[in-house]
């Protein structure tokens, strides 16, 4: 059953949702998608080629750093991940201690109770820096950047919401753009 549900939310064929099929692990630029927005079609990003995986977020002693900012990006520029585990909201209570999300620390509510992740699976992972016309709509409460723990955060200029944006400066620096939100199209 979880197979079937992944092949549904992956598109069947191993590629995320609004991929082309073929796109695969170590693309070439010839193999280069633009996100547009499911919507209106407008584009979000330049032409991005996929990486097997979401890279580890660099390291950054962020506490260390002469001003508040973002960490080191997590996807390099002009490429794209598809993240396999959930991420952003909802966040639900567990009885486990552990990261809240993918590259994420651990997170408890006002009881004190650990919560993780039931967001979405399958978001299109990129560096922040390759998008294009998003706009931030609202940001959870952070010190000095958004938090993807209220959700998608970035709109098109269409007004749809279509992205969350990590960009505190004690969490990985990344946007996720959701699968079900955005489409991909070949340049």
């Amino acid at each position: 059953m979880h197979e079937q549900r992944q092949r549904q939310e992956d598109g069947g064929d191993g590629t995320a949702r609004g991929l082309p099929a073929g796109s695969t692990c170590g693309a070439t630029d010839a193999e280069a998608v633009v996100f547009v927005c499911a919507t209106c079609a407008a584009p979000l990003t330049g032409p991005l080629t996929r990486l097997p995986e979401v890279p580890e977020a660099p390291y950054y002693a962020w506490w260390e750093a002469d001003e508040p900012g973002p960490s080191p990006a997590t996807v390099p520029s002009g490429r794209y991940a598809i993240e396999t585990q959930p991420y952003g909201a909802p966040l639900v209570v567990t009885e486990v201690s552990r990261p809240a999300m993918p590259r994420y620390a651990t997170i408890s509510d006002v009881h004190g109770q650990f919560l993780v992740s039931q967001g979405p699976r399958g978001n299109i992972v990129i560096n922040p820096g390759d998008a294009r016309g998003l706009e931030l709509e609202h940001a959870s409460v952070a010190c000095c950047g958004a938090s993807p723990e209220g959700g998608m955060n970035q709109v098109c200029a269409c007004g749809t919401p279509v992205a969350t944006l990590s960009s505190d400066c004690c969490m990985p620096y990344e946007l996720h753009l959701s699968a079900d939100h955005v489409r991909a199209e070949r340049p």
